[in-house]
């Protein structure tokens, strides 16, 4: 158990760490857009996660632009942070834990595309949703990149990747991308240099 600071009580002990909610809130954004963009989203096993793989992405014809292909897959890095972004020249820069995890990401050799999926969150634990009658509110919002052919690192434990502010986790973009897809369009690593 891990001792939280609730909003209105002071410290609370939870079974959830202040990363395990992170975590888990980034699954929800995930799937709530997967669900608007009536695309099937399945959670990875513990195998699948020890592979860079949180979530599988299932998408079904018709996309934008659409080509050959009528499903479409996508597996899914996801993570979360409160840290505020840095822009730079258009891309948002965020810090990826482990080396291994950044080669799994840019391998060229993957038959199903994987990107990463950052959710970037309000400092303040208390301003992560809000809730009314009206309206169940996640705040922020997340950036994807494929970094498949990225160029390799020379750091140790940390690689700063670069998401582009255009490449917004949404709905629309995220068909979009499927669309993309089907049509043989595999997204590759775009941002700054490394």
């Amino acid at each position: 158990m891990s001792l939280l600071h609730d909003q209105f009580a002071g410290p609370v002990l939870s079974v959830l760490s202040v990363q395990n909610i992170e975590s888990e809130l980034s699954y929800a954004y995930l799937h709530a857009v997967a669900a608007q963009a009536w695309v099937s989203c399945t959670q990875g096993s513990r195998h699948e996660d020890n592979h860079g793989i949180d979530a599988r992405l299932l998408g079904l014809a018709p996309f934008p632009a659409q080509g050959k292909r009528t499903e479409v897959d996508i597996n899914i890095q996801l993570k979360a942070t409160v840290k505020e972004p840095t822009l730079i020249d258009g891309s948002f820069a965020y810090s990826l834990d482990g080396i291994a995890r950044y080669d799994q990401l840019r391998s060229m050799t993957r038959s199903i595309p994987r990107i990463l999926v950052v959710l970037f969150m309000p400092a303040q634990s208390t301003h992560w949703i809000t809730h009314t009658e009206d309206a169940l509110a996640l705040h922020k919002c997340a950036y994807w990149v494929s970094l498949r052919n990225a160029p390799a690192s020379s750091n140790m434990a940390t690689q700063t990747v670069y998401l582009p502010q255009t490449q917004r986790f949404d709905a629309d973009g995220l068909r979009r991308l499927m669309g993309s897809i089907s049509r043989g369009e595999v997204p590759e690593y775009q941002g700054r240099k490394m």
